[in-house]
Protein backbone atom coordinates (compact mmCIF):
# COMPACT_ATOMS: atom_id res chain seq x y z
CA UNK A 1 0.00 0.00 0.00
CA UNK A 2 2.71 2.49 0.91
CA UNK A 3 4.46 1.57 -2.52
CA UNK A 4 1.03 2.55 -4.07
CA UNK A 5 0.31 5.86 -2.05
CA UNK A 6 4.24 6.43 -3.18
CA UNK A 7 3.58 5.90 -6.89
CA UNK A 8 0.76 7.92 -6.69
CA UNK A 9 2.13 10.85 -5.30
CA UNK A 10 5.01 10.89 -7.46
CA UNK A 11 2.97 10.91 -10.32
CA UNK A 12 0.96 13.67 -8.90
CA UNK A 13 4.33 15.55 -7.91
CA UNK A 14 5.48 15.10 -11.74
CA UNK A 15 2.07 16.05 -13.42
CA UNK A 16 2.21 19.56 -11.33
CA UNK A 17 5.42 20.37 -12.37
CA UNK A 18 4.57 20.61 -15.43
CA UNK A 19 6.00 23.49 -17.20
CA UNK A 20 3.20 26.56 -17.39
CA UNK A 21 4.20 27.88 -20.80
CA UNK A 22 5.27 25.79 -24.49
CA UNK A 23 7.74 26.44 -26.77
CA UNK A 24 7.38 25.35 -31.03
CA UNK A 25 9.65 22.34 -31.56
CA UNK A 26 13.12 23.94 -32.50
CA UNK A 27 12.60 27.18 -30.32
CA UNK A 28 15.41 29.01 -29.31
CA UNK A 29 16.97 27.74 -25.77
CA UNK A 30 17.88 31.19 -24.53
CA UNK A 31 14.37 32.26 -25.01
CA UNK A 32 12.88 29.90 -21.97
CA UNK A 33 12.89 30.67 -18.27
CA UNK A 34 14.54 28.97 -15.74
CA UNK A 35 12.78 30.81 -12.58
CA UNK A 36 9.81 28.88 -10.83
CA UNK A 37 10.35 25.53 -11.63
CA UNK A 38 11.80 22.79 -9.15
CA UNK A 39 11.46 19.39 -11.09
CA UNK A 40 12.58 17.63 -8.06
CA UNK A 41 15.28 15.33 -7.32
CA UNK A 42 13.99 12.00 -8.70
CA UNK A 43 17.00 10.54 -9.88
CA UNK A 44 18.43 9.22 -6.48
CA UNK A 45 15.46 7.89 -5.21
CA UNK A 46 14.52 4.04 -4.90
CA UNK A 47 11.78 3.60 -7.06
CA UNK A 48 11.63 -0.53 -6.61
CA UNK A 49 10.81 -2.21 -9.72
CA UNK A 50 9.54 0.74 -11.82
CA UNK A 51 11.75 2.56 -14.24
CA UNK A 52 12.09 5.71 -13.85
CA UNK A 53 10.52 7.55 -17.32
CA UNK A 54 10.24 10.72 -18.62
CA UNK A 55 8.13 12.34 -21.61
CA UNK A 56 6.61 9.36 -23.69
CA UNK A 57 6.56 5.75 -22.22
CA UNK A 58 9.30 4.09 -23.63
CA UNK A 59 11.22 1.19 -22.90
CA UNK A 60 15.24 0.44 -23.41
CA UNK A 61 14.34 -2.19 -26.11
CA UNK A 62 15.74 -1.64 -29.17
CA UNK A 63 18.39 1.12 -28.46
CA UNK A 64 21.55 1.41 -29.93
CA UNK A 65 24.93 2.69 -28.34
CA UNK A 66 25.19 6.74 -28.97
CA UNK A 67 28.51 5.47 -30.79
CA UNK A 68 25.77 3.77 -33.48
CA UNK A 69 23.74 7.09 -33.91
CA UNK A 70 27.09 9.04 -35.04
CA UNK A 71 27.95 6.34 -37.68
CA UNK A 72 24.52 6.39 -38.81
CA UNK A 73 24.54 9.79 -39.27
CA UNK A 74 27.31 10.31 -41.63
CA UNK A 75 25.64 11.68 -45.09
CA UNK A 76 22.18 12.60 -42.74
CA UNK A 77 20.73 15.31 -41.90
CA UNK A 78 18.33 13.98 -39.55
CA UNK A 79 17.44 10.48 -38.48
CA UNK A 80 14.98 9.02 -35.60
CA UNK A 81 16.40 6.99 -33.10
CA UNK A 82 16.31 5.03 -29.89
CA UNK A 83 19.61 6.12 -28.09
CA UNK A 84 21.69 4.78 -25.21
CA UNK A 85 24.45 6.25 -22.99
CA UNK A 86 25.64 8.19 -19.93
CA UNK A 87 24.65 11.61 -18.38
CA UNK A 88 27.56 13.50 -18.29
CA UNK A 89 26.17 16.88 -17.57
CA UNK A 90 22.39 18.56 -17.40
CA UNK A 91 21.33 21.75 -16.91
CA UNK A 92 21.91 23.25 -12.72
CA UNK A 93 18.61 25.35 -12.94
CA UNK A 94 16.33 23.27 -14.43
CA UNK A 95 17.08 20.36 -16.11
CA UNK A 96 16.20 21.55 -19.63
CA UNK A 97 19.05 19.79 -21.39
CA UNK A 98 21.53 17.17 -20.97
CA UNK A 99 25.03 16.29 -22.37
CA UNK A 100 24.69 12.15 -23.13
CA UNK A 101 27.81 10.45 -23.48
CA UNK A 102 29.41 6.87 -24.92
CA UNK A 103 32.93 6.59 -24.90
CA UNK A 104 34.69 9.59 -27.57
CA UNK A 105 31.03 10.65 -28.59
CA UNK A 106 28.73 12.80 -27.04
CA UNK A 107 24.95 14.44 -27.76
CA UNK A 108 23.58 17.66 -26.50
CA UNK A 109 20.01 16.79 -25.90
CA UNK A 110 17.29 18.95 -25.36
CA UNK A 111 13.06 17.50 -24.48
CA UNK A 112 10.14 17.94 -27.09
CA UNK A 113 8.27 21.06 -26.35
CA UNK A 114 10.40 21.52 -23.36
CA UNK A 115 7.31 19.62 -21.95
CA UNK A 116 9.63 17.06 -19.11
CA UNK A 117 12.96 18.19 -17.63
CA UNK A 118 15.39 15.67 -16.44
CA UNK A 119 16.54 15.49 -12.60
CA UNK A 120 19.30 17.84 -11.55
CA UNK A 121 21.32 15.13 -10.05
CA UNK A 122 21.50 12.82 -12.57
CA UNK A 123 25.17 12.98 -14.02
CA UNK A 124 26.50 9.61 -14.34
CA UNK A 125 23.29 7.55 -14.88
CA UNK A 126 22.68 5.85 -17.81
CA UNK A 127 19.61 5.99 -19.42
CA UNK A 128 17.61 5.51 -23.20
CA UNK A 129 15.93 8.32 -24.72
CA UNK A 130 14.08 8.31 -28.29
CA UNK A 131 13.63 11.09 -30.52
CA UNK A 132 15.51 12.96 -33.77
CA UNK A 133 18.93 13.19 -33.79
CA UNK A 134 20.64 16.06 -36.49
CA UNK A 135 23.48 17.84 -36.44
CA UNK A 136 23.42 21.88 -36.19
CA UNK A 137 25.62 24.80 -35.37
CA UNK A 138 24.90 25.78 -31.94
CA UNK A 139 25.22 29.77 -32.17
CA UNK A 140 28.27 31.35 -29.42
CA UNK A 141 25.50 32.77 -27.60
CA UNK A 142 23.94 29.40 -26.80
CA UNK A 143 26.73 27.32 -25.83
CA UNK A 144 27.99 30.75 -23.18
CA UNK A 145 24.26 30.12 -22.26
CA UNK A 146 24.59 26.46 -21.45
CA UNK A 147 27.78 27.35 -20.06
CA UNK A 148 26.27 29.26 -17.97
CA UNK A 149 23.72 27.02 -16.91
CA UNK A 150 26.18 24.36 -16.31
CA UNK A 151 27.79 26.78 -13.65
CA UNK A 152 31.12 27.31 -15.73
CA UNK A 153 33.60 30.24 -14.88
CA UNK A 154 33.08 33.45 -16.28
CA UNK A 155 36.64 33.04 -17.83
CA UNK A 156 35.41 29.39 -19.06
CA UNK A 157 32.26 31.48 -20.33
CA UNK A 158 34.41 33.96 -21.72
CA UNK A 159 36.73 31.69 -24.10
CA UNK A 160 33.49 30.32 -26.03
CA UNK A 161 34.46 32.14 -29.20
CA UNK A 162 33.38 30.28 -31.86
CA UNK A 163 29.69 28.03 -33.05
CA UNK A 164 30.18 24.47 -32.98
CA UNK A 165 28.81 22.28 -35.25
CA UNK A 166 27.40 19.28 -33.12
CA UNK A 167 25.17 16.44 -33.27
CA UNK A 168 22.09 17.33 -31.17
CA UNK A 169 19.01 14.99 -30.25
CA UNK A 170 15.08 16.43 -29.19
CA UNK A 171 14.10 13.69 -27.08
CA UNK A 172 10.40 13.05 -26.78
CA UNK A 173 10.76 10.07 -24.04
CA UNK A 174 13.63 8.89 -21.57
CA UNK A 175 14.16 5.98 -19.55
CA UNK A 176 16.70 5.20 -16.97
CA UNK A 177 18.67 2.07 -17.16
CA UNK A 178 20.49 1.85 -14.01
Amino acid sequence: MKKLFFLLALSAGIWACGDTHTHAEGDDHAHHDHDGHDHGDHAGHDHGDVPMTFGEEITADGAIALSELVANMDGKDEIQAKVSGTVEAVCKKKGCWMNLVDGENEVFVKFKDYGFFMPLDCEGQKLVMQGTAKVEETSVEELRHYAEDEGKSKEEIAAITEPKKELTFLADGVVFVE
